[in-house]
């Protein structure tokens, strides 16, 4: 049998091109406005309904015997049944059999539907909602009552239900039965909301003395701060002022420390306000202040500033400015307490208020946020409030013992074995000495260089042993001092510098010699300076010769010779001794020191002229200085000897080579000497005779 989707035989095969059919193109809507008469989708529903046509409609059935009447009783309830038998669980259908029974007048059979429906499901209070207003609408009070009182008894929490029966009985005008029955749901506790109907029923007949009453159970059900505020508000109302301070005293008793303690001190200094009891209000305001945690007081800081602005003086509004200020910054700290900077501001501002115990409170709390982690970077902030706590305990509050336990116990907290703090521990020191305690400033400092040794403790424990007039003392801390660092030239050099103090020559001498003979050292060429400058200083121009000489050994830097011709120009030059020596003398030690100077210039030449490679611009430096020098010596020097050394000074240019290749072209200053003016002839040369040598290696193989 063939497909009904082939295409006819007679047609042949057609492509799916052939057969492919264009639907036509959506027009599109040129004119988007709304237009003037807006219709509802209600609305054309509704008119579609009205618009069936008659033979489209179901036929009305009109029922004018009793017989019939009872054949159309029997088949809808024979409907019905067959429902329920289908779906038995479906309330709604339960419902709407009932509702039908009741149309049709037979109210015990629609009472024995409602009740094989609540057989299925009692817990449904929809269904005895329905029951009940069933009974209500068609009079049956006393079979309400009890279909509302079997609801009540089996579904307690469903406050509707009890909400409905208590609004049955006020209708009727029963006052004692709803209270009745307002008294046997409060025997369940219920919320907020059924207290407060029971007390509006109350109120509604002018009950004041039972609704207080209720009250009272009110606020020992649900303990709350809205309840006990609630509770207040009625008194005042009610004109009892007393009593209603009464409830906010016992609330802030009861409820000082719940979470929502904000909103009762507002409401109950709010009432004191308005009553006029501007030092109640304050108090309240300050007790709460002191009392609630800073993050839960936002609210109340803005009150409080707001009351001080109305009734306080300067004084009062400066405080409430502080309070908010100070909430602020408990807010900051507790979102991040490693946040030193909000720590620092939160101390000044209260040792701007000047209260002792607040200031250390917020200095414990601060120091109690140790950093995690033991490296250095993290510690800098934190130390300073540590100094800070104990430069206000000795400073501000003149507390002697709690500044040494703050020294104390910061020095214990810091891990030395890591890193250490030398400032503590001068700190700590000087607070000693300030109160004429040498003995434990020393023993501080002792500790200090023993655990955690640095250049700024050594240093002040020998400029303070320096003052005292402690020399051997000073001694032995540089001697100290040169074991931790062997390679520190500064500490040398005050070591000496403390024996020529002394006119220890021989003592200093032997120092700077054992500090020069260090294999390594941070900064030679100022030990070196400091040996040489002594060595003048005493006089001793030979040592001083010497002194050069050893250190060209090591270096030839250019500050080094023109140190050393300086020197020796200076030995020519000076006009010491000039009115005991004569003028043959003076003329004879002035040309000395030339012939020395310029043996030095020579030497320097020299090296820097064989140097490879050849270092032309500091060759080109000690030319100039070697001419100034001979100008110096004025008709004793003769400055032709240096002319004719004097290079010529070229701009040139070279080519930038990077990684990436060329990269362009930049300047710089070339020295041509007098030597290398013939250095071309002389290249050439030296090729040919390679040329010619190699030529004649050639021939005799």
């Amino acid at each position: 049998m063939a497909d009904s989707r082939d295409p006819d035989p007679n047609l042949g095969y057609l492509t799916r091109k052939d057969t492919e059919v264009k639907l036509p193109r959506p027009t599109r809507v040129k004119n988007k406005t709304p237009a003037s008469t807006q219709i509802t989708a209600e609305q054309i529903l509704r008119e579609a309904r009205e618009r069936v046509e008659a033979e489209i409609r179901p036929p009305k059935q009109k029922i004018t015997d009793p017989t019939e009447l009872g054949d159309y009783r029997l088949r809808k309830r024979k409907e019905f049944e067959d429902k329920i038998r289908r779906v038995r669980w479906n309330i709604s259908v339960w419902v709407k059999y009932a509702q039908w029974e009741e149309s049709q007048k037979d109210f015990a059979r629609a009472r024995s539907i409602w009740e094989r429906a609540l057989e299925v499901d009692y817990r449904s209070h929809t269904l005895w909602l329905k029951y009940a207003e069933v009974e209500m609408k068609n009079k049956f009070i006393n079979h309400a009552r009890n279909v509302w009182d079997r609801a009540v008894t089996l579904l307690p929490r469903i406050d509707q239900l009890w909400y409905k029966y208590i609004h049955m009985e006020e209708m009727l005008g029963n006052v004692a039965g709803a209270r009745q029955i307002f008294e046997r749901w409060m025997g369940w506790m219920p919320d907020q909301q059924g207290w407060l109907s029971y007390i509006k029923f109350e109120l509604r007949y002018n009950e004041i003395e039972r609704a207080r009453r209720i009250f009272e159970r009110f606020v020992s059900c649900h303990p709350k701060v809205s309840s006990w505020i609630r509770f207040a508000k009625f008194e005042m109302k009610n004109g009892e002022v007393g009593n209603s301070r009464n409830c906010y005293e016992r609330a802030v008793e009861k409820l000082g420390d719940d979470e929502e303690a904000e909103q009762l001190f507002v409401a109950f200094a709010e009432f004191e306000e308005m009553h006029r009891e501007t030092e109640r209000a304050r108090f309240i305001y300050k007790y709460a202040i002191d009392h609630i945690p800073k993050g839960r007081a936002e609210d109340l800081y803005r009150k409080f500033v707001a009351f001080e602005k109305q009734f306080g003086d300067r004084e009062g509004i400066e405080d409430a400015i502080v309070g908010k200020r100070r909430f602020q910054y408990e807010e900051e700290v507790r979102k991040n307490p490693l946040n030193y900077d909000s720590w620092f501001d939160y101390i000044r501002l209260e040792e701007s208020v000047g209260k002792k115990e607040r200031i250390r409170e917020v200095y414990e709390r601060a120091i109690a946020n140790v950093p995690p982690a033991e490296e250095k970077r993290y510690w800098q902030r934190y130390i300073y409030l540590w100094i800070n706590y104990a430069l206000y305990e000795e400073l501000d509050a003149e507390d002697i013992e709690r500044t040494r336990d703050v020294y104390r116990e910061c020095l214990e907290l810091i891990p030395h074995q890591k890193f250490s703090f030398a400032k503590v521990w001068l700190l700590a020191a000087q607070f000693e000495i300030r109160q004429m305690n040498i003995k434990d400033a020393r023993k501080i400092l002792g500790n200090a260089i023993g655990r955690a040794p640095k250049d700024k403790i050594f240093k002040k424990y020998i400029e303070i042993e320096l003052q005292l007039g402690n020399i051997d003392r000073c001694r032995t801390l540089y001697e100290k001092y040169l074991q931790w660092a062997p390679q520190n030239c500064y500490a040398w050099t005050k070591y000496a510098e403390l024996e020529i103090s002394l006119s220890e020559t021989d003592r200093a001498r032997g120092i700077f010699e054992i500090a020069i003979a260090q294999p390594a050292l941070d900064m030679p060429e100022t030990l070196w300076k400091a040996y040489i400058e002594f060595e003048i200083s005493e006089e001793e121009y030979e040592r001083t010769r010497q002194l050069y000489d050893r250190l060209l050994d090591r270096t030839k830097h250019l500050k080094v010779w023109l140190s050393y011709s300086k020197f020796e120009r200076s030995l020519g030059l000076e006009e010491k001794g000039s009115e005991e020596e004569d003028q043959n003398s003076l003329l004879e030690r002035k040309q000395q020191a030339l012939q020395r100077c310029r043996r030095v210039f020579e030497n320097a030449v020299n090296y820097f002229r064989t140097s490879s490679p050849e270092l032309k611009e500091e060759r080109a430096m000690l030319l100039e200085e070697w001419l100034a020098s001979e100008n110096m010596f004025g008709s004793s020097g003769d400055p032709s000897v240096v002319e004719n050394k004097l290079p010529k000074k070229l701009k040139r240019k070279r080519q930038i080579v990077s990684e990436d290749g060329p990269t362009g072209y930049e300047e710089y200053y070339d020295y041509i000497f007098p030597e290398e003016t013939a250095a071309p002839n002389l290249k050439i040369l030296e090729a040919a005779y390679k040329w010619k040598k190699q030529k004649v290696g050639l021939n005799q193989d």
